[in-house]
């Protein structure tokens, strides 16, 4: 998404010619995001998103885009990876792996109506329930594993507030985690970072249309619950406030679309005001690590992590009945 790794028309036309994908006819660079390289790239055959991974292994690339080719064939709205001459899922370009996958219409939503929010909650569930015949696993790659093993990289940058916040909320996500009610919760592939900018939207006079969920090279094996938790906290809050407090109407709205797809369990309901403090927590350090260690990139735009400590700060008191589990 931010541009690493500099491609040019010879390399796309080097790439293009492993697939049945017709000519090059333009690309242009993606400025979004903070973890892998994307081109938008238009061939004489279609519109194709190109991905160059700056991290992932060929290990795990199985996983990211057999789930994503999965969905697609189960009618869930994402792009659909492309196959080779070879019949492989990605290949290499500028000697990184790479993945051609079909581009999405729509754009995202800045400012989603609860109408949206319902649309995305309903179709959060369907994914879930589609990838419960997945046959590859892949622990969460940021759960709370990684949580514990970047916190010590940024603590330093941390005032004691601050600090005292995070090492206290890493000691109770260890013992959440751990417990009963955690190992309770229906489990599966999650998309794990299902923000507003990765979710395209059309309207059609005024009603929200899905064009689909994008950037799935966060996913793995975690409780559905902490992925819907992920999303409410960015698609639900009230525009402005310093608390983070969610929007109840936003909330309620994608909430009760999950609800029509999927019924909750028990244990999600008593496990909920956890789940939404561990995306919290999960996303100040992500955010911490790239503020104070950052990568070099053309178009990088590391993002302030001011928001999620405040978001934690809020998620860490006891949750109002209206943001509760129907």
């Amino acid at each position: 998404m931010a541009v690493f790794t500099s491609v040019d028309a010879s390399g796309l036309r080097a790439l293009l010619s492993g697939y049945e994908l017709g000519e090059l006819v333009c690309f242009e660079g993606i400025k979004a995001g903070i973890e892998n390289t994307n081109y938008f790239v238009d061939t004489s055959e279609g519109r194709f998103v190109l991905t160059l991974f700056e991290k992932l292994s060929v290990v795990e690339l199985p996983f990211y885009l057999g789930l994503m080719r999965h969905l697609s064939e189960r009618g869930v709205a994402c792009p659909t990876p492309m196959f080779t001459r070879a019949g492989e899922l990605f290949s290499s370009c500028q000697g990184k792996p790479a993945a051609l996958v079909t581009r999405l219409e729509g754009s995202d939503l800045s400012d989603p109506s609860p109408a949206a929010c319902k649309v995305v909650g309903s179709a959060l569930a369907r994914a879930h329930l589609a990838g419960q015949d997945f046959n590859r696993r892949l622990p969460n790659p940021r759960g709370l594993d990684w949580c514990e093993q970047t916190a010590p990289l940024v603590l330093s940058f941390l005032s004691g507030s601050a600090k005292a916040l995070l090492v206290e909320n890493l000691a109770e996500q260890r013992d959440f985690v751990e417990g009963a009610i955690y190992a309770a919760c229906p489990t599966g592939p999650i998309h794990a970072d299902l923000f507003r900018d990765n979710v395209l939207f059309d309207q059609d006079g005024g009603r929200p249309l899905l064009g689909g969920f994008i950037d799935f090279y966060f996913a793995g094996d975690a409780p559905w619950i902490y992925d819907l938790a992920i999303t409410v906290n960015d698609w639900c809050l009230a525009p402005g406030h310093p608390d983070r407090c969610f929007d109840v109407q936003r909330l309620q709205a994608m909430l009760q679309g999950y609800q029509d797809e999927r019924a909750f369990a028990e244990a999600e309901r008593v496990a909920w005001p956890m789940f939404l403090r561990a995306a919290a927590l999960r996303f100040w350090l992500s955010r911490l690590y790239d503020w104070h260690c950052p990568r070099p990139a053309a178009l990088l735009r590391p993002k302030d992590p001011a928001h999620f400590e405040a978001m934690l700060g809020s998620r860490s008191q006891p949750l109002p009945q209206e943001a509760q589990l129907p």
